[in-house]
This record gives C-alpha cells, sequence and structure tokens, in this order.
C-alpha cells in the first residue's frame, strides 16, 4: 500500500502531456501570465484585509507583516518558477508533488487548493456585490437589501431554533466583507444577486477563451494599479507621523493580538493576499513559452504587488490611525480621511475595488477548472472534468462545475474567516513546492532545468520553514476546519481515486 500511496509520476508523462498536442490553446505570453498573477494578489487583500489586519493584530507594522509574507513568497515563488518551467502544465502544486513527492501528497495538495480557489472565489464575490451596491447607491440606485445579502441570513428570522449565536457571527463577518446588511436582521435574504452575477458572467468568459479572459482581466489590472498608484501617490501628502506610533503596538497579553507575535499573526492572515502568483502556474499549459515565461510571470507578479502593497500599507496606517481600520473599505476610509476636497476619488476608489476584485474572482475561477483538469487526467477524478470545449479548446465541464459551486457559495462564507482558511491552504501548498524543490535536486540531479532556484538549499529551506511558521500562528479554529476538510479528501481519495489512478492501473499492467 505504502508504494502505491508514495509512487510519483514520471517527468516523461508531463513532457507527454505538455506536447504540441496540447489539447488547451497556447495564448498566453509573459505579460499576460504577469498581469494574471497582479489580478489575482491586488483584491480583496488590498482593499479588505490590509486595513483589518492592522486594527486587530499588527497596527502600522502590518508593513513587517507584508515583508515577511512577501519574502516567504520570494523563496516559494522561486521554487514554483523552477517546476513550473520543467512542468509547463496545468495542476501547479499538485502536478509538482506528484512528480517528487507521490501520488497521496499530489492528491492532499490538489484537494487543498479546491479549498484555496473555489471557496476564495465564491468569498470575493461577496464582496464585489457589497462595493457594487454600495457604488449604484451613491447614484441613487437602491437594490432592494433582500436581493444583496447572503442567503444565510435568512436564519436571522428564526433565532427560536438556537442559532443566534452563529448568525450573529455570520452577519459581522458579511459586514467585514464590504456587504451592506444595516437592515439585515430586519429582513428575509432572498439571494445575492450582483454576487451570483459576477460569477455567473465570469463562468462564461472563462468558457468562451482563455485569451478572451486574459484580456479582460488585462483591463481590469490596468485600472486599479492605476487607481492604487493614485490614492499612494495623493495619500502621501496627508500622512500624519503621528499615526505609526507606537509603530509596533504593545501585546494585549494575548498572543497574535499586536506585538510581535501580533506582526507574525498578521502575516499569516495577509498570506490571502499573495495566493495569485500560484494562480499563474495553473495556466502553465495555455503559455506561449512556459519554459521562459512562467518564471516571469511569477516573479514579476510576486515582485509589483509586494511593493504595491507595502507602499499602500505606509500610506494607509499613516493617514488613519490602525485603530480606526477594521472596516470592509480600509482604503475608502483613507480619502474621507483626506479632506472634502477629495470627495471625487471615493467613487473611483470603488471603481478600483470593483475592477480589483472582478479579476481575483476570474483568476481563481481560472485556476481552479485546471487543477480539476489535471488530477481528472491522472484518474482521480472522473474524466468528465478534464473535456475539452471542441471550439473553445478549454476545460468546459470542469469551469461549469467550479462556476456552479461558486454560485451557491456565493455570499455565505464570511470573508475573516475564510481568508484564515484560505491562507493556511495556500501556506500548506506553498511549504510542499519548496519541499519537492529539494526532493527533486536530490532525486533527479540530471533533469533539464531551465529555470534553476538559486541557493539551493538554503533558499527551499527558508520558504518552507517560514511557511510553516506561519501556518502555526494562525488559530486553533483554522486548523480544526483545516483538518475537516482534509479528512473528506482523504475518504474521497481512498473510496475513489487510487482504485482509478491511471499511474497505478500502468504500473499493474508492466
Amino acid at each position: 500500500m505504502n508504494s502505491r500511496l508514495f509512487r510519483t509520476k514520471p517527468m516523461l508523462d508531463h513532457t507527454h502531456q505538455a506536447s504540441d498536442n496540447n489539447e488547451m490553446k497556447r495564448a498566453l505570453s509573459a505579460t499576460n501570465l504577469t498581469t494574471l498573477g497582479i489580478g489575482a494578489v491586488i483584491g480583496a487583500g488590498i482593499f479588505v484585509l490590509t486595513g483589518q489586519a492592522a486594527a486587530q493584530y499588527a497596527g502600522p507594522a502590518i508593513v513587517i507583516s507584508f515583508l515577511i509574507s512577501g519574502l516567504a513568497c520570494l523563496f516559494a515563488g522561486l521554487c514554483y518558477a523552477e517546476f513550473a518551467s520543467m512542468i509547463p502544465i496545468s495542476g501547479s502544486a499538485y502536478t509538482y508533488a506528484y512528480s517528487t513527492l507521490g501520488e497521496f501528497i499530489a492528491w492532499i495538495i490538489g484537494w487543498d487548493l479546491i479549498l484555496e480557489y473555489l471557496f476564495a472565489a465564491s468569498t470575493v464575490s461577496v464582496g464585489w456585490s457589497g462595493y457594487v451596491v454600495s457604488f449604484l447607491k451613491d447614484f441613487g440606485i437602491n437594490i432592494p437589501p433582500q436581493f444583496t445579502a447572503a442567503y444565510s441570513t435568512v436564519l436571522v428570522n428564526i433565532p427560536d431554533l438556537g442559532w443566534k449565536p452563529i448568525t450573529d457571527q455570520l452577519t459581522a463577518s458579511l459586514a467585514s466583507s464590504g456587504v451592506l446588511i444595516a437592515s439585515l436582521p430586519h429582513i428575509t435574504a432572498v439571494l445575492n444577486l450582483p454576487a451570483m452575477f459576477i460569477v455567473a458572467l465570469i463562468t462564461i468568459l472563462l468558457i468562451i477563451g482563455i485569451k478572451e479572459s486574459a484580456s479582460f482581466n488585462n483591463i481590469m489590472v490596468m485600472i486599479k494599479v492605476f487607481v492604487i498608484v493614485l490614492f499612494i501617490g495623493i495619500g502621501f501628502f496627508f500622512v500624519h507621523k503621528a499615526n505609526w506610533h507606537p509603530f509596533i503596538p504593545e501585546n494585549t497579553g494575548v498572543w497574535g493580538h499586536f506585538g510581535w507575535s501580533g506582526i507574525l499573526r498578521g502575516s499569516a492572515v495577509i498570506f490571502f493576499a499573495y495566493i495569485g502568483f500560484d494562480a499563474v502556474s495553473t495556466a502553465a499549459q495555455e503559455a506561449k513559452n512556459p519554459q521562459r515565461d512562467m518564471p516571469i510571470g511569477i516573479l514579476g507578479s510576486l515582485g509589483i504587488s509586494t511593493i504595491l502593497y507595502i507602499l499602500v500599507a505606509i500610506v494607509l496606517t499613516g493617514i488613519v490611525s490602525y485603530t480606526f481600520l477594521n472596516v470592509a473599505d480600509p482604503i475608502a476610509v483613507g480619502v474621507n480621511e483626506m479632506g472634502a476636497g477629495l470627495f471625487w476619488l471615493r467613487p473611483i476608489i470603488k471603481i478600483a475595488a470593483i475592477a480589483g476584485l472582478s479579476s481575483v474572482i476570474l483568476v481563481m475561477m481560472l485556476g481552479q477548472p485546471r487543477i480539476f483538469y489535471a488530477m481528472s487526467k491522472d484518474g482521480l477524478l472522473p474524466a468528465k472534468f478534464s473535456k475539452i470545449h471542441p471550439r473553445f479548446k478549454t476545460p468546459y465541464y470542469s469551469t461549469v462545475i467550479t462556476g456552479v459551486v461558486a454560485l451557491i457559495l456565493a455570499g455565505i462564507l464570511p470573508i475573516n474567516i475564510l481568508g484564515e482558511l484560505v491562507s493556511i491552504g495556500t501556506l500548506l501548498a506553498f511549504a510542499i513546492v519548496c519541499v519537492g524543490i529539494l526532493v527533486l535536486r536530490y532525486k533527479r540531479p540530471e533533469l533539464k532545468r531551465p529555470f534553476k532556484t538559486p541557493l539551493v538549499p538554503l533558499v527551499p529551506i527558508l520558504g518552507a520553514g517560514i511557511c510553516l511558521l506561519q501556518m502555526y500562528s494562525l488559530p486553533f479554529d483554522t486548523w480544526l476546519r483545516l483538518i475537516i476538510w482534509m479528512a473528506i479528501g482523504i475518504i474521497i481519495y481512498f473510496t475513489y481515486s487510487i482504485k482509478n489512478s491511471k499511474l497505478v492501473k500502468n504500473a499493474k499492467k508492466v
């Protein structure tokens, strides 16, 4: 049994899968891949989590939290870049683990990535809904509250079942994700139509084609980066240095609430914001020249996004005291603090947030079907998940499945709890990729590596170590949710996947 669980997929199999007979259309340039990464990174993190993490965990020292997360991502990104240049096919960390650590670990990572992409997409769509509703309200367009609220809020009207503590938590969490829910205790929610609309629209766009999806993403990225740079440039003139003191607030006596432990927990929570460069690697099979373009896309998007995050954190905590940033729209709060003369910037910030969250949803929903595709090709999921549309050359079946599930989940899962859950899943994936580089360098030193991770073994060890340290700093509840999710995945693996694995079947034939 052990030999079956840890059997690795031969590199030659990956080479054949990435051959000229590639089923999916190669249409992405290095620029497209970089903007895909930026599209996923610059979103909920910068428009929501930056302020919340500063207010709850790190204070102005959230800047250090971003540096820690950015450093972990740099080390992991260098490892990703080596793998992506060697194995230029869909699947991301799942594929890399299959080649180095064995099928069972690959399944764990694949299941982990489902948590990362699918749940993140559905949750961010709620934030998108909140910003859209707020933006339309500024122009006198009011959508009835029952059609802009999460379906779960109907529980607010049935406290006799003993669910009120749960609904109170959900209501508070939804408020933190940007949903306008001031009147929710007095209404019965029907559907979050804006959230469902954006998920449906992006699902159709992803089915039509990768090139069209990338073009849409490029436009969204240009809008939000321009507005973020505008906020940074103007905001520097409104910084009050007194807001940076104390730079590291004194710990409250509880681990993770300010002080250095708060900085560490803050870095783990905001790691949710960095999952974009991982999404780049899921599109490897649609890159024009993956050996060259994948490292550029991964490292380029990571570098640009980290710089923007740090600058926004410095400016935002300088304009507004961190104690006032535990809100759904911290950037908008910063604009308000600049004075009435800059009120014109507020709707522009909302447009950028809408654009930013749109591109996050797109890249998350682009990545998930391609992970399904890779796992299906290996027999670990049913064959339908790897069906390619005859005209559009996209994995349409898995895209539809992703879209339908995201539609159902949209507006139900709270962003603050899910942000931590997605962060721990991402950190686990990154740590395994770093370990995979060490294993492959030791086992297969002769393999061709178009891009080589520098300073091995130091970089992979530091990458895995920092990721594991950040995982350790997350709350126990987050670990518990991860364990439950993984337990479900393990049950599926032993009841279906291991019996249908093509690697095991091919080994039996031999």
